[in-house]
């Protein structure tokens, strides 16, 4: 092998070594984590300046805006430091700091935190948003949002929910254990044990939800004295995307039954011969929509089928658990499932006038002339059509205790 073969390949070599190197670095521009304030709760409120914020205003701190929205972030591990610079660890201090800002622009109020706290705050492990009610009624959910969809900081899988009173105190809680936006994010696992929970509606799936101007459900959340509890679900209209009212937790039983997404729950009814109560906790669920066009005129028929087991019975002394019972069982439960279907269809077709439950998707596919004609005006269209259902409930287990 001549010489100028040898230095080509060794060339090569150093080279190749060099891009190993490169690539096998860190982070070309890093931050340490010390030194960040990372949030990972956020919730809007209609405007409410802070004591803390009057008192800066006064002082002359205060900056040219509309007091029109309260931001508030949730900001983790947040250390105090002595004065001598020390940091110093109390034991009894929460997990996490709670800070707001009032003003007209999120993005700009995001900044004013850089003149209020001694860490930049960063939105990468951004969990949780929480919009109050009352704010959404004023403002399209797209502009609410806007930033957040933009901002490249934030992901987009950051779950969104509603509150029916202030949304900085969903993001409260009781005691030094806890940080309240992972309590929210753990609340919605409980799904496979309760209907009264949505499918999480995240910040990317409500972006494509808001720009095909369609209605959708928020989870509502209440909080009290550092408490909070899911109970029911927010209404948004598609035309105009703000809040449009509220679904009861019996409401939202009936949606969830219609839309076949519930993944565990129970359903509690009363035998009609004995008055006791018999409660029947679903294994499966589906839904299945069916659109018709009749000369024009637009139908939809709903079949729901569920198999699940016999979870709870107060008995008579000498009554058997056989097929007849069991029987009493399904019919009883499907009565009260046809009754929550009732009560959560007439609220978003007649009273909200949204459909929040697919049906305008089913008639898309199916018959998507018709649906080109009606789309423009759809949520005004839904609440005139038909909609008829059945419901079918197979009880398939009965538990280790067969009889008596």
């Amino acid at each position: 092998m001549d010489d100028s073969r040898i230095s080509r390949i060794r060339w090569l070599l150093a080279c190749l070594c060099v891009f190993v190197l490169l690539v096998q670095t860190g982070c070309w521009s890093k931050d340490e984590i010390e030194d960040l304030s990372i949030y990972v709760g956020m919730a809007l409120d209609v405007a409410n300046e802070t004591a803390i914020e009057r008192k800066m205003d006064k002082l002359g701190s205060g900056y040219r805006k509309k007091d029109l929205i309260t931001y508030t972030l949730q900001i983790v591990d947040k250390q105090s430091e002595a004065k001598s610079g020390d940091t110093k660890s109390d034991s009894n201090a929460k997990p996490y700091l709670n800070v707001s800002e009032t003003g007209d622009s999120l993005f700009e109020m995001i900044r004013e935190f850089a003149v209020r706290l001694e860490r930049p705050v960063v939105g990468h492990h951004l969990k949780l948003i929480v919009i109050n009610e009352s704010l959404s009624r004023r403002y399209d959910m797209s502009n609410l949002l806007s930033f957040m969809l933009r901002d490249n900081d934030i992901r987009p899988n950051s779950l969104v929910v509603m509150s029916s009173g202030s949304a900085r105190k969903v993001l409260e809680a009781k005691g030094n254990a806890i940080i309240p936006s992972f309590r929210i994010l753990g609340m919605v696992d409980n799904r496979y044990r309760t209907l009264k929970i949505i499918p999480p509606v995240s910040l990317i799936k409500l972006e494509g939800k808001m720009n095909a101007k369609s209605s959708y459900l928020l989870q509502n959340v209440l909080a009290s004295d550092g408490e909070v509890k899911f109970s029911g679900a927010a209404v948004i209209k598609g035309k105009t995307q703000k809040f449009r009212g509220r679904l009861s937790e019996e409401e939202l039983l009936g949606i969830t039954w219609l839309t076949g997404k519930g993944k565990g729950g129970a359903v509690k009814s009363y035998d009609p011969d004995t008055k006791q109560i018999m409660t029947y906790e679903l294994i499966t669920m589906k839904s299945k929509i069916m659109s018709h066009v009749n000369n024009g005129k637009i139908s939809f028929h709903v079949e729901i089928e569920s198999t699940g087991r016999l979870i709870e019975e107060w008995l008579l002394s000498k009554e058997e658990i056989n097929d007849e019972f069991k029987r009493r069982v399904e019919e009883s439960a499907e009565k009260v499932v046809r009754r929550q279907i009732k009560l959560g269809l007439n609220k978003i077709q007649k009273e909200y006038k949204a459909d929040v439950v697919g049906f305008g998707n089913r008639l898309s596919i199916e018959h998507p002339k018709q649906w080109r004609k009606v789309k423009e005006d759809w949520d005004e269209e839904f609440s005139k059509i038909p909609i008829t259902y059945s419901v079918k409930l197979s009880v398939t287990e009965s538990g280790a205790k067969q009889g008596h």
